[in-house]
This record gives C-alpha cells, sequence and structure tokens, in this order.
C-alpha cells in the first residue's frame, strides 16, 4: 500500500479497491467499509474529506485488516463486527455473518398483525441479529433467541448489551429443547438449509463460516422439517412460521409448511430477486 505521510482518505480508497477487486465483488464497499471503521465516520465524511491525510496509526490499522482480508478471511470477521438492520453487531468465527437478504424476513415479520404484547422466538439467532431487529422495532414484544452454540449465544448477549434492549434474551438451546414449555405468536428462523455437497461452501466467505450453521441433510431441508414440525407444538393457534431457505428451496418449504397444516402459506424474494423466505399461519 501508499506510503502512509502522503496517503489521503480519497487516495486509499483508490488503492484498496485495486486490492480487494482480488478477492470479492463488493470491493467498493468493503474499501468504505473498512475506512469507516477505522475512522469512526460515516461514508459522507469520506467524500467531503477525501484530501485529508490519514494518520500513521490509521494508515497501518488499515494495511493490517487489507492482509487480513487479502488472504480470503472474511471482512466481518477481521473487523469482528457488521452491520445489519440500522446497527452494528458483533460478530465471531462462530457466528454467521449477518446478509442484508436476511432483512426480508424481518420486514415480513414486522408486517404481521401481531398483538402488541406478542412471545416470539428466534431459532439458530446466532450474532442475534433477527431477534435484536425484531425487539429494538417493537418494543412490546418478548424476544427470545436460542442456539446450540455456547459461543454465539455469549455474542448474542454482547450484542443485546450494546444495544440496550431490554425486551430481548438470548438462551442455549438445541432448536425447541429448553423452551419446550413455552408457547409464541411468532417463531422466526434462518436455518441450515444447504446441502453437503453444495459447492459454494467452498467458495467466498462461506469458506470459514461455521458448517454447523451452514448444513443440513435431505437436500437441506432436515433442520427445516424438523422446525415446521416443532413449531406446530410452539405456536398458539393463529401464530405464524417465518423461515428462510435457498433460493431453490421455497416450493419444497411451502409444500412441507402445507402438510404440516399451516394456512396462508406463501413465499417472498429478496432484494436480488432470489426466492428467500417462506411462511405461514398456524389456524386458529
Amino acid at each position: 500500500m501508499s506510503n502512509s505521510s502522503v496517503c489521503s482518505i480519497g487516495s486509499w480508497l483508490t488503492l484498496a479497491k485495486t486490492v480487494l477487486t482480488k478477492v470479492t465483488d463488493e470491493a467498493e464497499a468493503e474499501a468504505k467499509y473498512c475506512l469507516s471503521h477505522v475512522l469512526q465516520c460515516n461514508y459522507s465524511f469520506l467524500y467531503s474529506h477525501a484530501a485529508k491525510l490519514l494518520s500513521a496509526e490509521q494508515w497501518q490499522q488499515l494495511d493490517a485488516i487489507l492482509q487480513q482480508r487479502q488472504s480470503g478471511t472474511p471482512l466481518a470477521y477481521v473487523l469482528q463486527q457488521w452491520h445489519f438492520w440500522d446497527f452494528e453487531l458483533a460478530v465471531s468465527p462462530a457466528t454467521l455473518i449477518p446478509r442484508a437478504d436476511t432483512e426480508i424476513l424481518v420486514e415480513q415479520a414486522l408486517q404481521l398483525q401481531l398483538p402488541a404484547d406478542s412471545k416470539v422466538l428466534d431459532l439458530g439467532t446466532g450474532t442475534g441479529a433477527i431477534a435484536l431487529a425484531l425487539a429494538k422495532e417493537r418494543s412490546g414484544w418478548q424476544v427470545t433467541g436460542v442456539d446450540m452454540q455456547p459461543e454465539a449465544v455469549a455474542c448474542a448477549n454482547r450484542n443485546k448489551a450494546a444495544l440496550q434492549l431490554a425486551n430481548c434474551d438470548f438462551q442455549l438451546s438445541n432448536w425447541f429443547s429448553a423452551v419446550s414449555s413455552q408457547r409464541y405468536e411468532l417463531i422466526v428462523s434462518n436455518p441450515p438449509y444447504i446441502e453437503p455437497d453444495d459447492p459454494h461452501l467452498q467458495q467466498g466467505d462461506v469458506r470459514f463460516e461455521p458448517k454447523t450453521a451452514l448444513v443440513a441433510d435431505a437436500e437441506g431441508l432436515a433442520d427445516i422439517e424438523l422446525i415446521i414440525t416443532g413449531s406446530v407444538l410452539q405456536l398458539h393457534p393463529g401464530g405464524w412460521l417465518l423461515l428462510e431457505h435457498g433460493y431453490q428451496q421455497a416450493e419444497a418449504v411451502c409444500e412441507r409448511l402445507q402438510q404440516a397444516g399451516f394456512i396462508q402459506v406463501q413465499s417472498k424474494k429478496d432484494y436480488g430477486g432470489q426466492w428467500r423466505i417462506s411462511f405461514g399461519q398456524r389456524p386458529l
């Protein structure tokens, strides 16, 4: 990279984009994210102060980040944080990296006509992204996130503390095991749904993410089937189940929801135009 004594914000952005193009399709976005993280500023500052020189310490931090990213390590794991909804989340190699595609699940949940004091369950919560977004937007809801990985529960609790949300809690649980006595108005999940032999597991950031949070047997549907079956017992009559899944799984997930007795079953596409979530309601 450029010498720190003559490296401005604008010139670092240009150089970083060139370097990052070799490891990501989101080179410009990642370069801006790195800079805003190190400088603790918003993106507009980067452009309005493009001629401002970086300090030696800032340049060293940025150079270290770029070196790690060049090795293939996902930027979220390098920075130990990532953006979701309208907040920043701590992430760790024990959790999936939150993705914008998952925000469609949050949006759909917020559109449902649910009681103001609804109890909500997020299965396989990871960083707590979905649970925290719902708790932030609906202060009357009581949201519980569960995960079978202690490191993930610890990460979610760190994010809860940072966001200062009192209406959310996180527990260690293998799916429904620790909450089997509870009933909910809404259950949401971004479960493992990738087939074990899917070539995408050897590509990009996914190579570094925990396989337990990605891979499921039965053509990627094993955990989804388990969640659908369990949700029939855990939902109040009239309650909803929302599931994220792979772009080619919508039809299969909807079939299983209908077979389990769910009504108003439908799917929605993500911002990239791929089928991303399916959902249904337990009959009254």
